[in-house]
Parts: structure tokens; sequence; C-alpha cells
């Protein structure tokens, strides 16, 4: 199996080393990690976390990866804002670096980072603070080119708020997750099943199965599977679960991608 979406302490939340995932991997039925870690730009945002050394990461990446243990490879998960002094930073970024694989991912949403700072939900109701979180989403992948292979976690909303429903409804936000599901397809980008939501208590992957299914009926055809571990006891969690939903959705393969181009293996 291949895991898509790994953290290791190089992340600001993340706990194991590169090397503790390599020497596990096997016994997790893992034979091909993908590194992830966290860029997100807080240039004006209140926080104490610091944007990811990109250049440091690479050096440590490439210095301990060990393909006689796991095939790796080097990816990024970058959080993407649709303000422009963020979009030149990032598309500097990523010219400047070869990646194998970039997430694209929503957690710094109107200049607010949703899971540190909750004032971003202040006075909007469930449906108010999915909707305005579906709309800048819709705003990057609109803005965004090069600069992100796979939509990762695309309701990562659900979270965070405090709500009692931690589901979305697919018909609730139909508009809208139609707009943001065709953008995609028509820029040729994929989207992840992330088994995090899961582990977290929300009885589902991110996204869940209606959404997957009709990213699949409007002719979507890259998804890539990803654990979203920050220890090595998460690698490849819950995979089995998301292999059967990705059939039930009429998926036969998912994508792992090498030099950001994907490469397909069938779901056995």
């Amino acid at each position: 199996m291949k895991d898509s979406h790994v953290h290791t302490n190089i992340s600001h939340d993340g706990i194991s080393k590169i090397e503790d995932y390599f020497e596990h991997a096997k016994e997790k039925n893992i034979d091909e990690i993908t590194f992830t870690e966290h860029y997100d730009d807080y240039y004006g945002i209140i926080t104490n976390l610091k944007t990811l050394d990109v250049r440091k990461y690479q050096e440590i990446y490439y210095r301990v990866k060990d393909d006689s243990k796991v095939k790796s490879n080097f990816g990024i998960e970058i959080g993407l804002q649709p303000c422009e002094g963020v979009y030149r930073q990032i598309k500097t970024m990523v010219k400047y670096v070869d990646f194998d694989f970039i997430i694209g991912s929503s957690h710094i949403t109107d200049r607010k980072d949703m899971a540190m700072d909750k004032s971003f939900f202040e006075g909007l109701t469930r449906k108010e603070a999915y909707l305005k979180y579906f709309k800048e989403v819709l705003a990057n992948i609109k803005k965004y080119n090069n600069e992100f292979d796979v939509y990762g976690h695309l309701d990562y909303v659900v979270r965070y708020g405090g709500y009692l429903e931690k589901k979305i409804e697919y018909n609730e936000f139909r508009e809208i997750l139609d707009e943001i599901l065709i953008n995609l397809i028509r820029k040729d980008k994929g989207l992840e099943i992330n088994t995090s939501g899961i582990r977290y208590g929300l009885g589902a992957p991110h996204p869940n199965k209606e959404i997957l299914k009709r990213y699949k009926e409007l002719g979507g055809t890259i998804i890539t599977v990803g654990s979203d571990a920050h220890k090595v006891e998460d690698l490849g969690s819950n995979f089995d679960i998301a292999f059967e939903i990705l059939k039930d959705c009429g998926f036969t393969e998912y994508a792992v991608f090498h030099k950001r181009e994907p490469e397909f293996v069938k779901i056995k």
C-alpha cells in the first residue's frame, strides 16, 4: 500500500522521525511513503507557529531516506490561501524546489487558522461557516495551478467549530461542492481520501463517501490515499475502509505521484 500523506517531527505537530517510518513501514503493510510536511504562510496571522524551512526539510529528507527499507517520495502539504502575497510566495517556492507530490489544503481560511483560532466560527451558523470555508477552497482552486496536485481533506472544516453536526451533507452544499469538483477535474487535479477523519471520531474519512462518489460521477479519476499520520502508529491507518469506500464509489485504482505525475495502482 502507498501512503501519500505523512508528517514527521519536521512539521510543527509531528511526533515521529523520518527514520521511524522507515523502520516500521513493513509491519504496517506500507511499501511506499510520501512525506508531506506542513507549509503554511503565517505572515499577518496571530500564531506562534513558523513557516516550514523547505530547504532544511529537503536536506534532512535526502540525508536519511532509505529506499532499501521502503520506497519514499519528497512531498509537501501546502496551505493555500487566495491572497496575492501568499500566492506569490508559494509560486516562487514551488518553482525552485523539486517535489514529487504537492497536496493543496485549506488550514487558514479568511486569514485565520481554524485549528488554532476559533474566532473564524464566531457569529456563524454551521452552514454559514462551512459555506464560507468552501468558497475559499473554490477561490484557491481557481487561483492556483502548478502549485498543487490534489486537494487534501476537502471537508477539513468539520473538525472544528464545535457544531453538533460534524458531517457535510452533499445535498446541503451541492452547488458549491459541484463547482469545486468540476474545477478540480477541469484542471486535471486530484482529490485525496484522508483517513484521519475516522481517527478523529468523525465516522468517515475526509471527504465522505457522498463527495467522493460525486467526484467520480463528474469524471474525476485521480485519487490519492493518505493517513495524515503524525506518528508511526497512524501510518496506513484505516486504509481497508478507504479502499472499500473507493470501490463502492466505482474506483478501481488510486494514484501515487512521482515527479509531480500520477502513477496508478490497482485497488486489491
